[in-house]
């Protein structure tokens, strides 16, 4: 690997950062890069390089996306539940390896929801370069949610299609 910080790492410090790889920890290991050095650090996206390089070292890749969605499924799905639902939602949600969409069947009374699917097209290491991203995850969300929504004769609430907000009201809340 030809990368002047690789280089510069001790080995106990590639070989943390390289678990840290293996485990999707991504956020972790560009801190335990930066954090190996005195200031000046590298920069944010010299140790984003760093780990890209890593994962391809390491025949690995950064994140698997989530499989695509299937209308014909989802609608399957909708009709073995065992209460018809009040409405179709998509919901921001998110883990360490960043943010991604589920797509829910929500009932009022009893309130309920059932995870129809899960949207993941990138890792927020995105967030790293440069300004927001756009949000594949929102939009195949909003496109299926819709959808079937339609199909069902059922309302489709996203409070928040343009970015990510986990504390956004849900269907529920804006009855």
């Amino acid at each position: 690997m030809q990368n002047d910080i690789w280089a510069a790492l001790s080995e106990q410090t590639r070989a943390e950062v390289d678990e840290l790889v293996g485990l999707g920890r991504n956020v972790w290991a560009i801190k335990v890069i930066r954090d190996a050095f005195e200031p000046p650090k590298p920069g944010i996206h010299a140790a984003v390089d760093v780990l890209n390089d890593r994962y391809l070292a390491l025949g690995s890749t950064p994140f698997t996306p989530s499989p695509p969605l299937d209308l014909d499924r989802l609608y399957g799905t909708v009709r073995t539940l065992p209460t018809r639902p009040d409405a179709i939602e998509a919901v921001w949600d998110g883990d360490t390896t960043g943010w991604f969409v589920v797509l829910l069947a929500v009932t009022a009374d009893p309130r309920a929801e059932h995870e129809l699917g899960m949207i993941r097209r990138g890792t927020d290491l995105r967030l790293f370069d440069g300004p927001p991203p756009t949000w594949p995850e929102a939009t195949e969300a909003d496109t299926f949610g819709r959808a079937l929504a339609e199909r069902l004769g059922l309302p489709f609430h996203f409070t928040s299609p343009d970015h990510p907000d986990d504390t956004a009201p849900r269907w529920w809340d804006t009855r």
